[in-house]
């Protein structure tokens, strides 16, 4: 699993003109699978998502987690993220999960983070519009199969 993490001052996405979800801090969390993911796999994105030291405190330092300032979530389910750019000009999608695959996933992603945290959705498979306030900027990516 591949998360691209955006702290953000506000956000909101939008399916066809219609507004979704929105959020005032927090994160936009771009998330997408590969074939083999697993429980583990979903854990240890949950953990470092939570638990991330991402915020200011007081003295301008990267310090509170979004649990600590109760930043909000949005969630946008994201396939591109394992695109293979090496040969050509055309990404290739071969890495990432099967459409029917990736919805299970989430669906598991889902159930075990909402264990933990509240958080908002686009919807999966949709064409979908986001609109960001990126603080900062700061922008963090993690792999559960690559965790550096």
């Amino acid at each position: 699993m591949r998360v691209i993490i955006q702290r953000v001052s506000k956000a909101n996405v939008s399916i066809e003109n219609v507004l979704r979800s929105s959020i005032d801090k927090g994160y936009v969390v771009l998330f997408g699978f590969e074939e083999e993911e697993s429980p583990e796999d979903f854990a240890f994105i949950i953990k470092k998502l939570l638990n991330l030291r991402l915020f200011n405190d007081s003295e301008g330092k990267m310090n509170w987690s979004i649990q600590d300032v109760k930043g909000d979530l949005l969630m946008i389910s994201q396939f591109t993220l394992f695109a293979q750019t090496k040969k050509g000009n055309r990404p290739s999608f071969i890495k990432s999960a099967s459409y029917d695959q990736a919805l299970t996933y989430q669906e598991e992603f889902f159930k075990m983070l909402s264990m933990e945290y509240d958080f908002q959705t686009g919807e999966f498979g949709a064409d979908m519009k986001v609109e960001l306030i990126n603080d900062g900027p700061v922008t963090i990516s993690l792999d559960s199969k690559n965790k550096e």
